[in-house]
């Protein structure tokens, strides 16, 4: 019998005290003056430990979204929009404050793990054989999350050599 997903959480967090977190923004379009508009910028909303595809807040457990590298606007030439969009939060997280080069979490979405059945499963968490489990990757397979947490607080704490 496997401990029940809050005290996982519980037990994760209480590993992860004197781990740093990463900071969680939302972006907002602020909105226009005298019909001029505004350029967006990412907000501050919160920290959390980073654990794959997963973010572990003091109240929440979070699915990951986007992470961008806060970096001041400037001009440049981009062969993929895709880049420019990248680049453009980028500065959108610079404006709302964030350090340059400081790491931002953006599109972020609850989870909520006491209404999960087989039957709710989302992309990231679903019951497996009666077990809560994480998929990391879409076509790969079901982790039980317990195991999940801790190989990814190992890797927090003690990271390979050359990731740090």
């Amino acid at each position: 019998m496997s401990a029940p997903p809050d005290d996982l959480l519980t037990a994760a967090r209480r590993a992860l005290i004197d781990v740093p977190r990463e900071a969680l923004g939302e972006l907002v379009v602020p909105r226009r003056i005298l019909g001029i508009a505004r350029a967006p910028k990412v907000v501050p909303r919160t920290t959390a430990w980073h654990l794959g595809v997963l973010l572990l807040t003091d109240d929440a457990l979070l699915a990951t979204g986007e992470i961008v590298r806060s970096r001041h606007d400037a001009p440049r030439g981009y062969t993929a929009e895709s880049q420019r969009q990248r680049s453009q939060l980028a500065a959108a997280a610079y404006r709302g404050g964030f350090s340059e080069g400081t790491p931002v979490h953006l599109g972020w979405s609850p989870l909520t793990l006491s209404a999960l059945t087989a039957e709710s499963a989302s992309s990231v968490l679903a019951q497996v054989d009666g077990v809560i489990s994480v998929r990391w990757n879409p076509r790969g397979g079901w982790m039980p999350l317990s195991k999940y947490l801790d190989e990814r607080i190992d890797l927090l704490m003690n990271p390979p050599g050359g990731a740090t």
